[in-house]
């Protein structure tokens, strides 16, 4: 099976097996925040000097999407390396047992739909640090989270570990498609689906919708979902707000009454794409998209 990846991006972690149970190891004794000095000093500035596509494509973002002079763009390039840094080790610092301080806005938008019988969608993107969700939102409903298939195996073996315990199956995005029918099904037996909203990768249908300023690619797939199943639709955002605090928020998208599957699907997909720019704006050095995003 061919590795499934963006065609300017692939979504795995960095580092290798031994390097992520050693990270485990040094995070159960050691404070986080020791790991993002570290990571501030030694790691991102080599990054940004070697990974000059993602340099370049965060300088962009920063000069074009929120119109910075020069300087601030490059300053801001460094800082929103160094928050998805310590994303990461706050992901594996989970691994290893730490715990977070975390706020919930709307979480009666969850419980409403979770104690129900049918299923719903749940929608993430690649901006905070989503997975915490996946520990903070409980239910008695199974929880089928869709993650990119290409990941490392040191990095799914801790997910399974942890989302088992919380009633959490991870379904692997597959060049195949086959995640398609694993979905369906979830949602038909009245579960959970939580699939991500902002790339496009896989099948090639997308909607193009204005995003801070300019045209981009939203998928289509968790929308006309949705749509043809009448699938209540929630999106879930995970933000850091301190060293060790994160501010969920899960907004209840409407369902629009009238018009044909495909025309809903993209009333769903701009009222999806007005809410990730509201809070874009709002914590714009947490924005992960490490590539050209846009079409312009």
């Amino acid at each position: 099976m061919s590795e499934l990846e963006h065609d300017k991006w692939v979504g795995t972690t960095y580092g290798t097996g031994w390097m992520h149970r050693w990270l485990i190891g040094v995070l159960r004794v050691m404070d986080v925040r020791l790991l993002y000095i570290f990571a501030s000093v030694f790691v991102i500035p080599p990054t940004l000097v070697f990974n000059s596509p993602a340099r370049k494509a965060m300088y962009s973002y920063f000069r074009r999407r929120h119109h910075m002079g020069r300087m601030k763009a490059a300053w801001m390039t460094y800082v929103n390396h160094c928050k998805f840094a310590q994303v990461v080790i706050d992901r594996f610092a989970m691994y290893a047992g730490k715990k977070f301080k975390i706020s919930i806005d709307g979480y009666n938008n969850f419980t409403r739909l979770a104690s129900r019988p049918e299923g719903f969608i749940q929608l993430s993107s690649h901006i905070g640090n989503y997975e915490l969700a996946g520990y903070s939102l409980r239910a008695e409903k199974r929880f089928n989270a869709m993650v990119f298939g290409g990941e490392k195996g040191s990095v799914m073996a801790n997910r399974n570990r942890m989302f088992e315990e919380n009633n959490i199956r991870m379904i692997p995005v597959a060049p195949d498609m086959s995640h398609l029918f694993l979905t369906d099904r979830a949602l038909s037996d009245g579960e959970i689906i939580s699939m991500p909203a902002d790339r496009v990768f896989g099948s090639p249908k997308s909607f193009a919708l204005p995003f801070l300023g300019a045209t981009a690619q939203f998928p289509q797939g968790p929308f006309q979902l949705a749509a043809l199943r009448d699938a209540p639709l929630l999106f879930v955002t995970v933000m850091k707000t301190s060293l060790m605090k994160y501010h969920i928020t899960v907004h209840r998208l409407s369902t629009p009454a009238g018009g044909n599957s495909r025309q809903r699907a993209e009333a769903m997909a701009r009222e999806f794409v007005g809410l990730l720019e509201e809070t874009v704006k709002r914590h714009p050095d947490q924005w992960y998209n490490y590539f050209d995003f846009w079409t312009d």
